[in-house]
């Protein structure tokens, strides 16, 4: 039994299994909650007569108040726990999922997107920390390095589910959907899980901003949170444009669009599964390796448009990038997450929020610099950050002889 104050409700021992079952099942939430209405974007530009790039938005929404909640919600989990501010969140995260699915004002639903952020990113840092808290050693490493894998569910299982959803019941059922799926993870969070921190930091500020401080000074630590950020924008841009694409380019079915970001979700994946499997081979040489992949393959998707353009060759080459893109972001996760044990709350929370305000960011400027139109348009919007994480790899080989011990650490990680 974990020892804490009387006050708190802690796991017991039978029960922690399944708070852990249910820690993991809870880390794909912010791919659900993005994923899960990707094939719907369409039909609500459409019934709720505003543009593409308004409905795009509520996306880039998401992820900026996702991001920017984690930056400061670590270090209120530190000082005052992870279990209540998590059950919490889930019941808000259900509420506003109903005002969304019964609502038709697009403000109203940028506003609860907000809500929606806020509120995922308590949960997810809250989970991430849940494992730093309890496990230690190897068995914390191979923990962390299945977070990209679990998370990667969200995007093969959500839209599949979000595509029938729209077709047969329209696209608010999707948000019916995340609101029962937050409410039925509520009522087993208050039976089986509790509180895990032991020790619990004091809130001050000043020492707080110097562990921040301390973080961000770290090199490998900041351009490894870059390079998350450039991975996931690559999906992230392909969730916002490719339906459109699909839908009124090919002219298929929203069924056809989840279809589609299934197969993609898969590949982030098996991007995962393949940095699991090389966890002992030289850090820098297999990443600079799969960047290389990376511009090889889209330089041949913008020649092959010449030639043909159909979903299959759209899914194909953007299967391989996605592959490299999970394959990038999982290596670097798994270093990020492990490299402060004894502050993890800050560490999960500094690393997914900056990583998911350069997504939103990148992500909507790129399918603004080039809209959802077609094939060629996509593989360009694949190019621009690819050539950026190039970029950085050029520059972490810099700090390589000034660091090499800490990259290394990722490779056992």
């Amino acid at each position: 039994m974990i020892t804490l104050t009387s006050k708190t409700k802690a796991i017991k021992e039978r029960h922690l299994g399944i708070a852990t079952l249910l820690a993991f099942a809870l880390i794909p939430l912010s791919g659900f909650a993005t994923d899960i209405y990707i094939p719907s974007l369409p039909t609500m530009a459409g019934e709720m007569h505003v543009g593409s790039i308004q409905v795009q938005l509520t996306l880039s929404i998401f992820l900026i108040s996702y991001g920017v909640s984690q930056l400061f919600i670590g270090s209120v989990l530190d000082s005052f726990g992870r279990y209540k501010l998590c059950l919490v969140s889930l019941v808000v995260f259900a509420a506003a999922s109903v005002v969304i699915a019964t609502t038709h004002n697009i403000y109203l639903i940028y506003l609860m997107r907000v809500i929606h952020g806020v509120t995922v990113g308590s949960i997810i840092v809250a989970k991430r920390a849940y494992f730093v808290d309890l496990f230690a050693g190897e068995k914390l490493k191979h923990y962390l390095s299945l977070f990209s894998i679990i998370w990667s569910t969200g995007p093969i299982v959500a839209p599949f589910i979000g595509g029938y959803l729209q077709t047969a019941f329209g696209w608010e059922s999707n948000f019916y959907f995340l609101a029962g799926f937050a409410v039925v993870f509520a009522v087993l969070e208050f039976i089986f899980s509790g509180e895990t921190l032991v020790h619990f930091s004091d809130f001050h500020f000043q020492k707080i901003v110097k562990v921040y401080t301390g973080m961000i000074k770290t090199p490998s630590f900041t351009l490894g949170i870059v390079m998350l950020g450039l991975a996931y924008c690559m999906v992230m841009t392909y969730n916002m444009t490719g339906p459109f694409i699909i839908e009124h380019h090919f002219n298929l079915s929203p069924v056809i669009a989840g279809y589609s970001s299934l197969v993609l979700g898969f590949a982030w994946m098996v991007g995962g599964f393949i940095g699991k499997a090389t966890i002992n081979r030289p850090f820098f040489k297999r990443m600079v390796i799969n960047i290389a992949l990376q511009i090889l393959f889209v330089a041949v998707m913008i020649i092959s448009v010449n030639f043909i353009s159909n979903l299959y060759s759209l899914i194909f080459f953007a299967f391989i990038i996605h592959v490299c893109a999970g394959y990038t972001f999982n290596n670097y996760f798994t270093f990020c997450l492990g490299k402060f044990p004894k502050n993890a709350g800050i560490a999960s929370g500094l690393t997914g929020g900056i990583t998911y305000v350069i997504v939103s960011f990148l992500s909507y400027g790129i399918v603004n610099i080039v809209p959802a139109k077609d094939e060629r348009n996509l593989s360009f919007s694949y190019l621009m950050p690819i050539i950026l994480s190039a970029v950085i790899m050029f520059l972490i080989s810099k700090i390589r002889e000034k660091e090499p011990v800490a990259l290394e650490i990722a490779a056992k990680a």
